[in-house]
C-alpha cells in the first residue's frame, strides 16, 4: 500500500521564486531514496492569482521507509534549505487506499 505525504509551506510573500529553486535544487535528496516513488510541488491559487503557499506531495512505498528517510541526515539537510522561505504549515500523512486511473491517463498511453 503506497504511503503519501502531504506538505502545505505557506512561504514569505517575495521569496516565492527562490524557495521553488531550493526544493527544485534538492530534490534528489528525496527522490534519491530506494523507497520514494516520487513527488510533486503545488502552487495554490486564490482569485485574484498565484498565492503564497506551496503543497508538496510524496509518495513511498510504505510507512516504515519513509519514517526511515524523515530521519535521514540527507532529509534534514533539505529541510534546512526550506526553512528560511517558510512562514507556516501544516504536515499531513496517509495510506492511499484506492487509485482510480481517469480517462485522460489511460488516452495518453
Amino acid at each position: 500500500m503506497t504511503f503519501r505525504v502531504m506538505l502545505r509551506m505557506e512561504i514569505e510573500p517575495g521569496k516565492e521564486a527562490d524557495f521553488e529553486k531550493a526544493w527544485l535544487e534538492g530534490t534528489e535528496a528525496v527522490t534519491g531514496h530506494p523507497a520514494n516513488l516520487g513527488q510533486s510541488l503545488a502552487r495554490e491559487e486564490g482569485p485574484e492569482g498565484p498565492l503564497s503557499t506551496y503543497v508538496i506531495v510524496s509518495e513511498w512505498v510504505d510507512e516504515p521507509r519513509f519514517r526511515e528517510f524523515e530521519n535521514s541526515p540527507a532529509h534534514l539537510e533539505h529541510r534546512a534549505t526550506l526553512h528560511p522561505y517558510r512562514r507556516g504549515g501544516s504536515f499531513h500523512v496517509m495510506s492511499v487506499l484506492h487509485g482510480i486511473e481517469g480517462r485522460a491517463a489511460a488516452d495518453a498511453r
